[in-house]
């Protein structure tokens, strides 16, 4: 997700010698440069040299309707918590906003398709799932570094200035695909890709370097709602529009509260992230497994045994996940969905892990034992274990989770 503190990376125009001419924004076509033909393509040569699949080029005002359309989102109250995206709705709106002298917006995709069908694992009920995206190095660090190499390259043959992006400023790189070509926001919110399908991670370059633009990709998903009607907690309320407030990414990764009790059957064993409406997306027939070594997915974070995960303190998580993006959430969180896993699981067996965090230093994981012990064992048993802790417990939270425990089970 975009944070509205973080700066983008910029890169300045190459460095040029005593009578060189004017600077960026100036003619290309003179000694040592490109013409605008030539740049682009080796551009775009050199930026698939460096591992991205798709390379296309927007103009900066490409996406007029765009802050229509955010405004509504955000008026709606759709983004949740995420009170940064209506604080910076002005600068993501407009790339022009957010840096007045950009000229050409470049939009680059790195596909990271898995090699198999990652939803088999939702059966798996004493296991937990971990979206395809977090299954090895933090994606962020990777692109980054491409991005830096690729800008670079265009700085010094067009004498530009650049900036890189991959959510790390107010970008709405999704519109800005689609303006490009290389892709379309599919129903789910995702660009959808001919020819990969929405397996990617975008990132972006700003630069005040004159290049041409791209034609627009059109919507494919005509009459196709496989996206909309496969998602468990029901997060689209139209097509093209979702409610970051159902959404089991947004809570299982974003969300810092307790989980609304309504939602969470729904999330399953999704402990960080989802991937139902990615999945299920026809055009992935055309998709490809990634092959960027960094980001395939590692198999010691598929389907991981649910009983291992609870019992995980601070210093074992942030061993566990070191590097990936699954330790930005931090260990009270991830217990947190680890636990509502363990309450959906149906597996009495696993209610010991529950019983055992009842005394959690954390209210977010306390609340969530109560929970998951109230789904897996039966009435008498859990009053037992309730016996004092009702009075004892000193958050309200947890308290009145209590009190729903209690009330399920008279």
């Amino acid at each position: 997700m975009v944070r509205q503190d973080q700066v983008p990376a910029v890169l300045p125009r190459a460095p040029r010698g005593p009578g060189a001419g004017d600077g960026a924004g100036g003619a290309l076509r003179q000694p040592g440069f490109l013409d605008v033909t030539a740049l682009k393509q080796a551009f775009v040569e050199r930026a698939k040299a460096l591992g991205f699949d798709a390379v296309r080029i927007a103009r900066p005002d490409a996406i007029p309707l765009a802050p229509e359309r955010l405004n509504a989102w955000l008026e709606a109250g759709h983004h949740g918590s995420m009170d940064w995206m209506a604080e910076t709705a002005e600068r993501r709106a407009d790339p022009r906003v957010l840096w007045p002298e950009v000229r050409s917006v470049i939009l680059l995709g790195l596909n990271y398709g898995p090699d198999n069908d990652p939803l088999t694992e939702l059966a798996e009920r004493d296991r937990g799932y971990i979206s395809v995206y977090a299954r090895n190095r933090d994606y962020h660090d990777v692109i980054k570094g491409k991005l830096k190499e690729a800008a670079g390259f265009l700085a010094a043959k067009a004498s530009s200035d650049v900036k890189v992006f991959v959510d790390t400023a107010p970008v709405m790189e999704k519109p800005l695909a689609e303006a490009a070509g290389l892709g379309w926001q599919g129903k789910h919110t995702v660009v959808v890709s001919r020819e990969f399908g929405d397996w990617l991670f975008l990132g972006a370059i700003f630069t005040t370097a004159e290049l041409s633009a791209d034609e627009p990709e059109r919507d494919r998903c005509g009459s196709c709602r496989r996206c909309l009607d496969v998602c468990p907690t029901q997060a689209f309320p139209a097509p093209y529009r979702l409610d970051a407030r159902r959404c089991i990414s947004y809570l299982t990764i974003e969300h810092k509260g307790h989980i609304p009790d309504e939602l969470r059957p729904g999330i399953g064993n999704r402990i960080f992230g989802c991937d139902d409406c990615l999945a299920v997306c026809p055009w992935n027939k055309f998709a490809q497994a990634g092959r960027e070594a960094r980001l395939v997915q590692r198999e010691d974070l598929s389907a991981l045994p649910l009983r291992d995960l609870a019992r995980l303190d601070d210093p074992a998580f942030r061993a566990r996940f070191s590097g990936t993006p699954i330790k930005r959430t931090g260990r009270d969180r991830f217990v947190r969905n680890v636990l509502i896993a363990i309450g959906n699981s149906g597996d009495a067996a696993l209610a010991d892990e529950a019983l055992r965090l009842l005394d959690d230093a954390s209210p977010l994981v306390r609340a969530m034992a109560a929970w998951a012990t109230g789904r897996l064992l039966p009435p008498d048993t859990v009053g037992r274990h309730a016996a004092g802790r009702l009075e004892r417990e000193e958050d309200p939270d947890v308290r009145e989770e209590w009190r729903r425990v209690f009330a399920a089970s008279a």
